[in-house]
């Protein structure tokens, strides 16, 4: 897991000092409001700016069967019309304050985001508070829910259906999760999808948008004190449905039992690839496992200087790029997965012999103390940097608190990093990718006679 974006590598003699001092007076604070609903402030005064997040304890993962894809289709019916605001105006009083904002649906959560200026956050409150309340929901053919039903539909063409990589990517997931919550994508079925009623939208809104089962992070140029009376003010005096049970159909998801081949071609690949997905792990089921995973995977396939690349892009030049990453961050166990793009000439079936022997090779004799320490040291650091952005606190605080973790959990991740021994890391590569380990492995190819 990279708990952030930013690549390269970083200079650690240059940053140490000023990162043990950012650790120092970086203070988030939490309390709830009476009706249950959990805020989580993080104080950053570099600008007069905010990000005001609205997090929600549900996802694809509690769909009712049949019902896939409405915690998606329900976050673009959030932004359409309630009762006081007209279709289209959220949109435009956050753009006319200056802002930007935008959501996003996982399968183990929903959440909601504002960028303003300071001084707009009670604003922000009004209109989020207004959405979780008093959203329209009807049977019109053009309103907010069934025209958003069909932009869904139009949106898995465009970003799934169009690109075979996702489709691929879908296929093995489905195989990988099977008779999981997981197994259906975010964004659902389109047959479920398409028969959604506004009736299914208005039971979804009535046992999850409640305030018991919110977050609201609020990061930027604010006190504790400033965020308590706005939130007081706007959220403060929404009563709990109490239908938000808190009753999650998260499940641990068992290991895979045999080994498949998935392959799909397509006249829009121009670059074959290949890759491994194993049964992994997640920080929330195993906290341990998943850190040692994350620096073992840094030293073996984690950048340009892994062993990975080193060997197969750089060394026998058989590949165009080689890398390994873990899903850890959903609740449950995510893919850990072994990935690689020939080099021109080169057949898949060459490729896999280049980087299993790579793999078996590390299995058999380890890592280096010098390489795990890189590694440990390059992710504790990445996450530090991370606290230079103001979105990336309010994502991590939200996400990990969504999930049932800890503001200590944040907090500690560079630490825990940094403890990481040589023998953790080829110990949980090990047992992730041992031979005794099934996997899928799936193919991405051109269409016939195109390679």
């Amino acid at each position: 897991m990279k708990r952030i974006l930013t690549g390269g590598l970083v200079a650690l003699s240059v940053f140490a000092s000023s990162a043990v001092a950012e650790e120092s007076t970086w203070s988030p604070s939490v309390f709830s409001l009476d009706n249950g609903m959990e805020v989580v402030v993080v104080p950053d005064h570099r600008a007069p700016v905010v990000t005001h997040m609205v997090w929600y304890k549900v996802g694809a993962v509690d769909e009712a069967e049949g019902k896939s894809g409405i915690a998606h289709l329900f976050e673009h019916v959030m932004f359409k019309e309630t009762d006081d605001l007209a279709p289209g105006e959220f949109d435009d009083i956050v753009s006319r304050n200056g802002g930007v904002s935008n959501a996003f649906t996982s399968w183990d959560y929903t959440a909601y985001f504002e960028r303003v200026a300071k001084q707009h956050l009670g604003t922000m409150m009004a209109l989020e508070a207004e959405r979780m309340t008093d959203l329209i929901i009807n049977d019109d053919p053009n309103g907010p829910f069934i025209s958003e039903r069909d932009v869904v539909k139009e949106e898995r063409r465009q970003r799934i259906d169009n690109n075979p990589g996702v489709i691929l990517q879908e296929m093995v997931l489905s195989e990988l999760w099977k008779g999981h919550p997981y197994e259906i994508t975010v964004i659902g079925k389109m047959d479920e999808v398409a028969a959604l009623t506004p009736e299914d939208g208005m039971s979804f809104y009535e046992e999850y948008y409640s305030p018991e089962n919110a977050i609201l992070v609020v990061a930027g140029d604010v006190t504790p004190d400033e965020v308590r009376a706005l939130a007081e003010e706007h959220y403060g005096a929404i009563e709990p449905t109490g239908t938000a049970h808190g009753e999650r159909k998260w499940a641990p998801v068992p290991p895979l039992s045999e080994t498949k081949e998935l392959v799909y071609s397509d006249p829009k690949v121009r670059q074959p690839s290949w890759s491994r997905y194993y049964s992994g792990t997640s920080e929330t089921r195993d906290r341990d496992l998943s850190y040692a995973l994350d620096v073992g995977l840094e030293v073996l396939g984690g950048g340009m200087t892994s062993r990975l690349y080193q060997s197969l892009v750089e060394g026998q030049q058989l590949a165009i790029n080689a890398n390994t990453f873990a899903w850890t961050t959903l609740h449950d166990e995510g893919p850990a997965v072994i990935m690689a793009s020939p080099a021109p000439g080169v057949s898949l079936e060459d490729l896999e012999a280049a980087v299993m022997a790579e793999v078996e090779k590390v299995l058999a004799e380890g890592f280096t103390d010098a390489e795990v320490e890189r590694a440990r040291n390059k992710l504790a650091a990445q996450a530090i940097y991370a606290r230079d952005s103001q979105s990336n606190m309010a994502n991590t605080f939200g996400s990990t608190l969504a999930l049932g973790g800890s503001i200590d959990d944040v907090l500690n991740y560079p630490d825990a990093m940094r403890a990481i021994t040589t023998e953790q890391a080829i110990a949980a590569v090990r047992e992730v990718f041992g031979a005794d380990r099934h996997y899928i492995e799936a193919h991405l190819l051109p269409a016939e006679g195109e390679f």
